[in-house]
């Protein structure tokens, strides 16, 4: 049947996709794409997330037992949903440690939402990105079980983890994650980094590439150019805490101590 066909091709999707495929290939009339759509939620075939999303659950599997892919799940909370900060990491595979909390940007902020043990939250574009019209920068579209997935690049996540460090899992988890990347286009890096005007985004991002200049094979003109837009006054790597820190006098930044010496890596 045709309706089998779109299921086979959507693991995951939204009450507008499903009627434009039926729009095309066959009945336009309203109260039967609603007929059928409840008729298969009735078989155990489709399963409810939310109002408007929706997800297929495979032959011989129990719905109430039934997870569907987060990852794609997020990709269709909003219309304009990227993957970004730590569900960026997870997706890419470069993320230390698991989380159940799948973060999305979207223009329009809607309700976490928590369903079968997953945390779902939408989170705004960054300012300086919306008002230059570049929130598409250094995003991509990724496959996904034969689905488009839009996330944020390694390479803008770096950055937007140090903006936001509790969207990155802190500190440790951030450091321990980004170790397991073993390249990053710098150029891109840089570029984006700027892009945020923000100063002290700008620093958290020079000390990191500073210290794996070597394995990360930073050139000193990357780092020059970030030095531009250095805080000119002292600035700490967090906003809040009161954990000692060390001075950073090349970044004007004042790291918490554990970040500095990389305190998890000592053996007990």
């Amino acid at each position: 049947m045709v309706i089998n066909e779109f299921l086979g091709r959507h693991p995951v999707f939204t009450l507008e996709e499903f009627k434009a495929f039926l729009d095309e290939n066959a009945s336009a009339n309203e109260w039967t794409q609603q007929s059928l759509l409840s008729y298969y939620k009735r078989k155990g075939r489709v399963l409810g997330v939310k109002r408007g999303l929706y997800a297929v659950v495979p032959l011989g599997v129990e719905p109430d037992s039934f997870l569907p892919d987060p990852f794609l799940l997020a990709t269709r909370m909003a219309e304009d949903a990227v993957l970004s900060y730590h569900t960026a990491l997870e997706f890419y595979g470069s993320a230390y440690s698991v989380q159940n909390r799948f973060i999305y940007l979207s223009r329009v902020q809607k309700k976490s939402l928590s369903w079968r043990g997953c945390l779902f939250r939408s989170v705004p574009f960054p300012s300086a990105l919306l008002r230059k019209g570049k929130e598409a920068f250094g995003v991509r579209t990724e496959d996904r079980k034969g689905m488009g997935v839009k996330v944020t690049s390694l390479e803008r996540t770096m950055v937007d983890v140090f903006d936001r460090p509790g969207l990155g899992g802190g500190w440790e988890e951030i450091w321990r994650s980004l170790d397991l990347v073993d390249y990053l286009n710098l150029e891109e890096v840089v570029r984006y980094a700027l892009f945020l005007e923000n100063s002290t985004t700008v620093a958290k991002v020079g000390f990191y590439l500073e210290q794996n200049r070597e394995r990360l094979m930073v050139d000193d003109s990357y780092l020059d150019r970030l030095r531009e837009k250095m805080p000119r006054t002292p600035r700490r790597m967090e906003r809040t805490g009161s954990q000692p820190g060390r001075f950073v006098s090349a970044w004007n930044l004042v790291v918490p101590k554990p970040v500095y010496e990389k305190a998890w890596e000592e053996v007990i």
